[in-house]
């Protein structure tokens, strides 16, 4: 490639997110934050949460928490979130949240890699005990304490209410932390069979939240859990915009039509997912969704008819692209031609850069398809595994998307195929070798793939296709109680299955996942 990724710095903050953010809640004090729990609704504006936060922050002090330490949250959207987000940005450490559906085993894998100090969690949640699951965590070296949101601890526990009273009497001189610090660590799934730590500093979760996104006035409706890249964008993203938010700590599709007619929403999105059960719910509910202007569609399998059914139900549709590594690519507005809103992911965003080029890194010319590179003010400094960014890197700095795309005259990108090696089932990336590894242990399984099944509902789900072992049988029960064993994400538990006699194969041996994915995709299982 001809040009080196430069990033651009004019969406770079040139301070820490917690005096970003804390500029933007004394210019917008009032900017309101609504909480649906299962514990019942709470409102906080944003200036009432960074007071809370200030006082959490220099209990955390008081317990130990410094400038670089790993604290791990496996928390709900709920304002203790909020607060727990914002207190730990101010001292400097380095947030590790992970998504709600991980097991023991993903969790405990994340507090190894991370060498998390602390880990927040509820004491129970959704019927789930996860103090239970912290017994069952295994060897953690460098864990010292664990906060609970709650009234239960366990043997090194504390409570978040207690943490927060030692802030009454507790003050530091502790140092800021810099702009170019790393403050968040996302574990990603993607080509390999382990989670990917994804690194994000101060700067370039700071542009990500400064470059245009919000597509007018709110309130804005997100269903994505915190604990996902986009679920921390939208928890905190509203200091900085002044949005109003509505948020829910599950997914619920008549919660979330009921809310749409409270609060007048105006602004939404999620996956094809959510959008399908938002408007059946509304309809078997009879809400009234005539408030909503657009909604923005991401994650796999959208296509011009989501969109489609968006403008339909009488609010815009527009489509999006972004990853964990740069969490937004491009983007569609609602005031673009239908066109461009439903055959496009949308425009590349300020600041970002990209090109799509041959398996050579050839740059291809406009309309052609190839791999997505980009570069960006907001593009992650790196995973924590550097052998990764040997590979996630090319020389000269641009990022491997592993996705495939083209680009037209009108800078909208396209994304027409994926080289990653993933299902998206419902907006979360599920790794297919992971999953391969759990199966392979299965003693009637010989050999296996797993691929992207399309699912009108989720986009994708995990379909197994198995060689077994001479005499063998294997059902999907069977499957499924081998997964429940291992104590994985249940997310990731196949939910087809197809016994082959052999796996088609490349002459140098790789399995033909291409062809496999058209042959579930092509006939029922």
């Amino acid at each position: 490639m001809s040009n080196s990724c430069t990033k651009g710095t004019d969406w770079l903050p040139d301070v820490p997110l917690h005096v970003l953010l804390s500029r933007a809640a004394l210019a917008r004090p009032h900017t309101r934050m609504h909480f649906h729990t299962e514990e019942g609704a709470t409102l906080a504006t944003t200036a009432e949460l960074i007071d809370s936060a200030d006082r959490l922050a220099r209990g955390l002090r008081a317990i130990g928490l410094r400038r670089g330490d790993p604290v791990a949250m496996q928390l709900p959207t709920s304002r203790e979130t909020a607060v727990l987000y914002l207190a730990a940005l101010q001292i400097g450490a380095i947030l590790v949240p992970i998504v709600h559906i991980y097991g023991p085993t993903e969790v405990g894998f994340i507090l190894r890699q991370s060498r998390a100090r602390f880990l927040c969690v509820p004491d129970r949640w959704r019927g789930i005990d996860f103090l239970a699951r912290v017994e069952a965590l295994g060897s953690l070296p460098d864990l010292e304490r664990v906060i609970v949101v709650g009234e239960r601890t366990p043997a090194n526990g504390i409570t978040l209410k207690t943490v927060a009273t030692l802030g009454d009497a507790h003050a530091s001189n502790a140092p800021a932390p810099e702009p170019q610090d790393v403050c968040l660590l996302l574990y990603t799934s993607g080509t390999t069979a382990t989670p990917k730590g994804v690194q994000h500093t101060h700067q370039t979760v700071g542009a990500e939240w400064q470059i245009p996104f919000i597509d007018g006035p709110g309130p804005y409706l997100t269903p994505f859990p915190a604990g996902h890249i986009a679920g921390f964008n939208f928890l905190l993203r509203p200091f900085v915009t002044g949005t109003d938010m509505v948020f829910m700590d599950r997914w619920d599709a008549s919660l979330a039509a009921e809310l749409v007619e409270r609060y007048r929403v105006r602004l939404s999105g999620g996956t094809p997912f959510h959008l399908q059960g938002l408007l059946e719910a509304a309809t078997r509910d009879k809400r009234d969704l005539s408030s909503l202007a657009s909604y923005g569609l991401g994650g796999t399998g959208v296509t011009p008819e989501h969109v489609e059914l968006a403008d339909r139900s009488g609010f815009a549709g527009t489509r999006a692209y972004g990853l964990t590594e740069h969490s937004t690519v491009s983007i569609g507005w609602r005031d673009s031609p239908f066109a461009e809103r439903a055959c496009t992911d949308g425009r590349v965003q300020p600041g970002s850069q990209v090109r799509i080029v041959d398996e050579m890194d050839r740059v291809l010319p406009v309309g052609s398809e190839g791999e997505i590179l980009v570069c960006s003010p907001e593009l992650f400094i790196g995973y924590t595994d550097p052998l990764l960014n040997a590979q996630a890197f090319t020389s000269d700095g641009w990022f491997r998307t592993g996705d495939i795309g083209k680009l037209n005259a009108a800078n909208c990108l396209t994304i027409t195929d994926r080289k990653k090696d993933i299902v998206i089932r419902g907006g979360e990336n599920i790794s297919s070798q992971e999953v391969e590894r759990v199966l392979a242990t299965h003693p009637a399984v010989r050999d296996v793939a797993v691929v992207a099944r399309r699912d009108a509902r989720y986009g994708e789900t995990v379909c197994a296709v198995v060689v077994l072992h001479a005499g063998a049988q294997l059902d999907l029960p069977a499957v499924q109680m081998h997964f429940a064993k291992a104590g994985v994400a249940r997310q990731k538990t196949p939910e087809s299955l197809w016994v082959v006699a052999d796996l088609p194969r490349t002459a140098s041996g790789k399995v033909r996942k291409g062809d496999l994915r058209a042959q579930v995709n092509g006939q029922s299982g």
